[in-house]
Formats: C-alpha cells, structure tokens, sequence
C-alpha cells in the first residue's frame, strides 16, 4: 500500500511541477505559496487513499480470520 501513495506523492508533485511550465521568472511569493497548497492538499488526499485502501485490507483479512475460525 505505501507503493500506492508514493506513486500518488509522485504523480502529484509532477502535476504541480508541470503545471509551472511558464516563461516568466518574476519572484511572485503568491504563486510559490499556492503551489505549496496545491502540493499539501495532494499529499493529504494521496494519504487518505491510502489510508482508506489500507481499513479495506483490514476489514478483508478480519473477515478471511473470521471465516478461518469457523471452518
């Protein structure tokens, strides 16, 4: 599962990088920090994926146990 969310962390930061592919080379502080944003809240959905496909993992191997015990 931590495959899933590094590639998510990956593909998300080569969204943000991409998406400043612009000529100009003015130091607006406004754009590094909205790029920032942008980054964080991928990273954050990026976890919550993870961490919802991680409680799936679980409540299946709770369930295969369950089955286990009473066969």
């Amino acid at each position: 599962m931590k495959k899933f969310g590094f590639l998510a962390l990956a593909l998300g930061l080569f969204a943000v990088a991409c998406n400043n592919a612009g000529t100009s080379t003015e130091g607006d502080s406004t754009k590094v920090d909205s790029l920032v944003q942008e980054a964080q809240s991928t990273v954050d959905s990026a976890a919550a994926v993870v961490d919802s496909a991680a409680a799936v993992v679980d409540s299946t191997a709770k369930a295969i146990d369950s089955t286990a015990k009473a066969h």
